[in-house]
């Protein structure tokens, strides 16, 4: 009963600042961001509404209509993993096999035979995007990962956290120079993993083509710490 009251708020209470998510470079209304599956069936029908009218306007607007689906089927959990966050949770588009699907597409399409031979994914989200772009632009998957994780001979970039340090590590040979890449994760947030898997590949003469990710927290700055590499993503969110 818990999960149905809270759907029906999700899908019928109005846009809260928190909740809100945004589109970039969309001018489509505010979508809200409904529990996945859990709804009664008037809940399902007034998400299905809003999702239909974010579409139609995202037509006018000459830009995909695929988005306001994706962006419609990532939920938003208040205070996860403590408080004061607001978690950008991309289950509840895994399980949505036509936005899945959509946003694989889309980035198929932005860089199928653009000569592309390495996409590499960031630990662990940017595994579930990475490997199936990989197979569908012909392309090679490596994993960027956590230390201690790659069993065989790794080259390591150490990236800086709110407290502390981390690094990020690649398998020697994986890459080799010369080869063009994209940067796959699921969101970017304060950039610095992104920021150290382009340092990583390109300490090994790896050109970066564009980082990629499904949404973006604009107001953490992230982009910024990239340099020159572009950033493409598909939705943008206040829910910081």
């Amino acid at each position: 009963m818990q999960s149905i009251v809270s759907s029906y708020h999700l899908c019928l209470a109005p846009p809260s600042p928190v909740l809100r998510q945004r589109l970039l470079c969309h001018r489509v209304p505010s979508i809200r961001l409904p529990s996945h599956r859990s709804t009664t069936s008037l809940g399902l029908f007034t998400c299905a509404a809003v999702s239909r009218e974010s579409e139609m306007a995202a037509k006018e607007d000459g830009q995909d209509p695929r988005i306001p689906k994706i962006a419609s089927s990532i939920r938003v959990i208040p205070d996860f993993p403590k408080p004061g966050i607001m978690f950008q949770d991309i289950t509840t588009l895994l399980l949505d096999t036509e936005a899945f699907k959509d946003t694989i597409d889309i980035f198929v399409e932005r860089y199928k035979g653009k000569g592309i031979s390495v996409v590499a994914g960031v630990e662990a989200r940017g595994f579930i995007f990475g490997p199936p772009i990989a197979l569908a632009i012909g392309a090679k998957f490596v994993p960027m990962r956590k230390p201690k994780k790659l069993p065989g001979k790794v080259i390591s970039e150490e990236y800086s956290l709110e407290y502390g340090t981390d690094k990020i590590e690649m398998h020697v040979g994986a890459v080799e120079p010369g080869e063009r890449a994209i940067i796959i994760d699921d969101l970017i947030a304060t950039g610095g993993t992104l920021a150290a898997a382009i340092r990583l590949l390109e300490r090994v003469g790896v050109k970066i083509v564009e980082c990629a990710c499904v949404i973006e927290l604009p107001e953490l700055k992230g982009r910024e710490k990239l340099g020159e590499a572009p950033l493409f993503i598909l939705v943008t969110s206040d829910a910081a």
